[in-house]
């Protein structure tokens, strides 16, 4: 695929459930779509989260990311069009749950994303980001996400034992870097549902900063009550409550992210 047209894919990936990760790759595609790029978004969670949370309603969902995946259709033929404007979406079904066993006899089981993503409709299709929401555990469909993308941006709630839960995580992306895709990077961490007022919060934030250094994001996504009520209007915060604190915040993250990729600046996973 000629470099000019082939988008950054960014998995958005974290083994524990809870932490805010399909709720940032919502409004982090509506962010980026806001400053005029291109945006799709894989619905990789069999629950569905992402679609639902973009009024994708089940009818809709004739295709899906597993007929992607075991069917072998394109990337074209299961994209669906959401209500925000520059953003589109490979909805997911419960049909993926079985997905791994499905693909376990399949030699090209942990990269059939990718040759998905890497198909001439996805060229064609002028997107500058492709957003992956993983589902909450390390299994063949994240393994599969790591494989295509170029970096994983992994969301941290502020709570205790958070960073503890990282190392499993961590060590799968060095996994998948050593044998799969030498080219993946971390993009950044990004503190999730953060109370600064609360100590333990600010413990985490400090201990975070302290062990990741630079892979952590500036921008930190607060707990805001907008950002919980707009996936049941299905909608992004963004346009449910665009002053509120977690829209600022998320528009913040998109400004952060490109000018790490105009920079450059991705860093890449320690050895």
């Amino acid at each position: 695929m000629p470099e000019s047209t082939k988008p950054r894919i960014v998995a958005v990936a974290n083994q524990k459930g809870g932490v805010g990760k399909t709720t940032t790759t919502i409004n982090l595609a509506a962010a980026l779509a806001r400053l005029g790029k291109m945006v799709m978004i894989v619905d990789l969670d069999p629950q569905g989260n992402a679609s639902t949370g973009l009024g994708i309603d089940p009818n809709r969902r004739i295709l899906s990311t597993y007929d992607l995946l075991i069917e072998g259709k394109t990337v074209r033929e299961i994209v669906v069009s959401t209500e925000v404007e520059g953003v589109t979406i490979a909805p997911a079904t419960t049909d993926l749950s079985s997905a791994d066993i499905e693909l376990v006899a399949n030699e090209r089981r942990s990269f059939l994303l990718k040759d998905g993503l890497l198909g001439a409709d996805v060229a064609q299709m002028g997107l500058d980001y492709i957003l992956i929401d993983c589902p909450p555990s390390l299994n063949l469909l994240t393994v599969n996400a790591m494989v295509a993308a170029d970096s994983i941006l992994i969301p941290l709630q502020s709570e205790f034992f958070a960073l503890e839960g990282l190392s499993q995580l961590m060590l799968t992306i060095r996994e998948i870097r050593q044998a799969a895709n030498p080219r993946l990077r971390i993009e950044g961490v990004l503190l999730t549902m953060h109370d600064n007022r609360n100590r333990l919060a600010q413990q985490v934030e400090r201990d975070a900063r302290e062990t990741l250094g630079e892979l952590v994001f500036d921008t930190i996504v607060p707990r805001n009550v907008r950002v919980s009520e707009a996936p049941s209007f299905a909608i992004p915060v963004i346009d449910y409550d665009p002053q509120s604190k977690g829209s600022l915040a998320y528009k913040a993250l998109a400004d952060e992210i490109i000018a790490r990729y105009q920079g450059m600046t991705a860093a890449p996973i320690e050895a």
